[in-house]
Parts: C-alpha cells; sequence; structure tokens
C-alpha cells in the first residue's frame, strides 16, 4: 500500500464569515402560521369549511332565491314532488320546502352557533378560576359543575318549557345550562399545566395581575384545545336542537328549523320520503362537516405534529 506523504501547504485554514454563518436560512414561521399551512393541507378539512360558508350563505340567500315564503300555505299543491316550480317539492300544507330548508338553517345554525358562543364563554371563565387558584376555589366550582352535569338533560329542557315560553331562546338556554361542563374541564386542566410553566412564574414576579396571568398569557394559550372543542360543540348543539324537535320541544309553529321538518314529515315518510331526505341531509351533512373541521384544527394545532 503506498502512504500518501501529507505536508502543512496541504491544508488551508476556511475562512468564515459569522454573520453569514449565524444567518437563518429556513423561513422562520409563528405557531399559527404553521398550523394554518397543516390545516391548509387537510383537504377534507377544507372542504368542510367550504361547505359550511355555503350552507351560511344559503341560509340567508336560499328563501329568496325560491320565492316562495317558508310559511306560505296552499292546500292546493299540498304534497307535490320535486318540479322546477317547487325544487324541494311541498308539504302537507303545500309550503315550499325549498324555502323552508333554507329558513330551518338558519334556524339550526343560529341555534348552535349560539349555544356553542355560550358554553364557551361560560367554560372558559369557570374552567380557567377553577384551574388558576387551584385550592377550594377549584374544589367548589368543579363540584358545583359535577352537580349540574348529574342532572339528566332532558329533564331540565322539560322543565324549562313548562316555565318558559315555548321557544328559540328557551331551547339555547336549555342547552347552555349544562353544555358549558365540558369545556370547563378542558380549560381547567390546560390552565393547571400552563401555570406551572416558567413565562408565569417569571410575569408574576414582574408584579402581573391575577387577571392579566389569566386573559393574557394562560387563555390564550389554551386556545388550540377550546377552538377544537367549539367546532365539536356546534354539531352538538344542532343535533340536540333536531332531538328536541322531534319530541315536540322545538321551535314554534310556523317557524321552521330542520328539526321540525324532519319531525312533520315523518308521519308521511312513506308516501312521501323527500319531504324528510332534505332537512335529514342537511343536519347530516353539517355535523360532517363541523366534526371533519374539528379533526382538522386537531391535527394542525397539535405541537406533536409540528415540523
Amino acid at each position: 500500500m503506498t502512504r500518501v506523504q501529507l505536508e502543512k501547504s496541504d491544508f488551508e485554514p476556511l475562512e468564515i464569515d459569522h454573520a453569514e454563518a449565524e444567518k437563518i436560512v429556513g423561513r422562520s414561521t409563528s405557531y399559527w402560521k404553521d398550523a394554518w399551512r397543516r390545516f391548509r393541507k387537510n383537504k377534507l378539512a377544507v372542504l368542510g369549511v367550504i361547505v359550511i360558508v355555503l350552507l351560511a350563505i344559503m341560509a340567508f340567500i336560499g328563501t329568496p332565491i325560491s320565492g316562495e315564503s317558508y310559511d306560505k300555505t296552499n292546500l292546493m299543491n299540498a304534497n307535490k314532488s320535486p318540479t322546477l316550480d317547487h325544487w324541494f317539492g311541498t308539504d302537507n300544507l303545500g309550503r315550499d320546502v325549498f324555502a323552508r330548508t333554507w329558513y330551518g338553517a338558519k334556524i339550526s345554525l343560529f341555534i348552535g352557533l349560539m349555544a356553542s358562543l355560550i358554553d364557551l364563554v361560560i367554560g372558559v371563565i369557570w374552567g380557567a378560576i377553577a384551574g388558576f387558584f387551584g385550592g377550594k376555589v377549584d374544589e367548589y366550582l368543579m363540584r358545583i359543575a359535577d352537580i349540574l352535569y348529574a342532572v339528566p338533560y332532558l329533564l331540565v329542557v322539560i322543565l324549562l318549557m313548562v316555565v318558559m315560553p315555548k321557544g328559540l331562546w328557551t331551547m339555547i338556554i336549555a342547552m347552555t345550562i349544562t353544555g358549558w361542563i365540558s369545556m370547563a374541564r378542558i380549560v381547567r386542566g390546560q390552565v393547571m399545566q400552563l401555570k406551572a410553566e416558567e413565562y408565569i412564574l417569571a410575569s408574576s414576579s414582574l408584579g402581573a395581575s391575577n387577571f392579566r396571568l389569566l386573559f393574557k398569557h394562560l387563555i390564550p394559550n389554551t386556545l388550540g384545545p377550546i377552538l377544537v372543542t367549539l367546532t365539536l360543540t356546534i354539531p352538538t348543539a344542532i343535533f340536540t336542537e333536531a332531538f328536541l324537535s322531534y319530541l315536540g320541544l322545538g321551535v314554534p309553529a310556523p317557524q321552521a328549523s330542520w328539526g321540525t321538518m324532519s319531525n312533520d314529515a315523518l308521519s308521511a315518510f312513506q308516501y312521501y320520503p323527500y319531504q324528510l331526505f332534505f332537512p335529514a341531509f342537511f343536519i347530516c351533512l353539517t355535523i360532517l362537516a363541523f366534526n371533519v373541521i374539528g379533526d382538522g384544527l386537531r391535527d394542525a394545532l397539535d405541537p406533536k405534529e409540528r415540523k
């Protein structure tokens, strides 16, 4: 084997520009930008967003497009199959199902969004206070939540329907009496975990008030689980409204929601299945869309998935 003799002149020092060496080659991105990038890659979640946007638009323009009123009765046109004049057909009172479907979309989406927003506000504040202060405050607040959670939901709704006038806000109040508890438990767990972090200790040492710690540092850092829970709460509220309407506890006539339309069409399902198909289809489509959005947000906001 031939040996190669290396001389000192064979080695030359590499000149390094320290400014260039320390330059960040990759593009800097924030947590939320990275989450948005990952969410956009989830085609099913993006499709869910498109579906919800289209449903929201049709909820406002669908009834005017039909040229019919949602509560206009005409017994001469009762139980007509879908035609060019009545795209989704008519019901047993001659009312246009297309107009009622999109009016019902407005009611059902409003109930779902409003109930979820109320659950969001109460649950976040309740859970954040319980998790931040701990001790007896946590014990008292969470025991109250446990007691409310133990009360049968249907019993609460029926009692409210007895003591309050039947209507939209009665249903929303009935849903939110116990609906916020799941949100409160999630926020409580997140706050209890985050309050032990060093940046919270540093902020507290610098004199930050409890209010600032909660609403400036802790709650904003729990937005990921909060958003995921919110997107899963909305379809639950929509399904609950449909269930209550099926039991005859829905919005009063002549108002229409997808639940009341399903209830009205059930008796004639064997002869006029289209009357049940359209509201049931949009209930399923909306619930599916919100669920895939929630799954997409869960994956996008998971720090373990960040690259």
